[in-house]
């Protein structure tokens, strides 16, 4: 392959023109891969994917929804998911090739949506512990998780002691400076999410069973290779909802990834990779 491999930012547009901000990298003219993250999460939690992604001959594009991160909040609080679904599809119309979707969450959500909806511009799914089949137990401490600590922390000690609470299955960093990927230092000198928090406001019990209702549409529309990558431990997808998942998608390939809760690629990275790689090399892709 030819093309720098080199890492750099990319300043893409969604809908109503919003700016939305992305990191890639690899080789040019590889095989696209859009990486899209969870609720409240940014786009560096696939940094370590999207090295190993470049490491193996893929253009890896992780991109931060909006609200999230780098990217722009929504003035209107618009974070309905028919936009965030949107916004990836313009992601995709930009570029030169149909790409490979990877979502986590509701990233994995909207990646499944696209892929229905508009699989000209999708090769390949993989879909990271999500399912049309919701948890709903199990998304109430999602939520409950985003909306604590309005105020938010004192210091980043505060804020790993409040993520190791939540996912416990993960591993501590031997630095807390990483925690500033999904942090931000507020006027007033506390830390707080880097997400808007307008973005889990609403009902969130219509949310969830609205975004189910859509996957469920969605999922026997997918002819294109897909993988299901799921936390051994998760609390949003359980097996029931995987074999599910299989009759409506009965081409499905399945990973239970051990020792990783719904946060796959934090937890169990090096698993996740190794089983999202395998997969891409089986495909016929350029």
């Amino acid at each position: 392959m030819t093309g720098s491999s080199a890492a750099c930012e990319l300043e893409l547009r969604g809908k109503n023109d919003i700016k939305l901000k992305a990191d890639a990298i690899g080789p040019q003219d590889g095989p696209s891969v859009i990486l899209l993250h969870g609720g409240g999460q940014t786009r560096q939690s696939w940094q370590s994917t999207n090295r190993i992604l470049a490491d193996n001959g893929y253009r890896a594009i992780s991109i931060d929804l909006r609200g999230h991160g780098e990217s722009d909040w929504d003035p209107s609080g618009d974070y309905d998911f028919t936009t965030l679904l949107a916004d990836v599809e313009r992601c995709c119309e930009q570029l030169p090739q149909p790409a490979i979707l990877v979502g986590a969450s509701v990233g994995g959500a909207l990646s499944l949506l696209l892929a229905a909806r508009r699989p000209e511009l999708c090769r390949a799914l993989v879909l990271v512990d999500v399912s049309p089949t919701i948890e709903i137990a199990g998304a109430e401490g999602i939520v409950k998780f985003m909306s604590a600590n309005p105020d938010g922390f004192a210091d980043l000690e505060e804020a790993q002691q409040n993520i190791a609470r939540h996912s416990p299955n993960r591993k501590r960093a031997a630095s807390l400076s990483g925690l500033k990927r999904v942090l931000r230092k507020r006027d007033d000198g506390r830390w707080g999410w880097h997400w808007d928090p307008n973005f889990i406001a609403g009902d969130w019990q219509q949310k969830v069973h609205e975004l189910s209702s859509l996957m469920q549409q969605a999922a026997p529309l997918i002819s294109q290779p897909c993988l299901l990558i799921r936390g051994q431990l998760s609390t949003i997808v359980s097996m029931d909802s995987v074999d599910e998942l299989k009759r409506d998608i009965p081409h499905l390939k399945f990973v239970d990834i051990a020792g990783a809760g719904h946060m796959v690629a934090g937890d169990r990275n090096d698993m996740a990779s190794e089983a999202l790689i395998t997969f891409l090399d089986e495909q016929p892709l350029p």
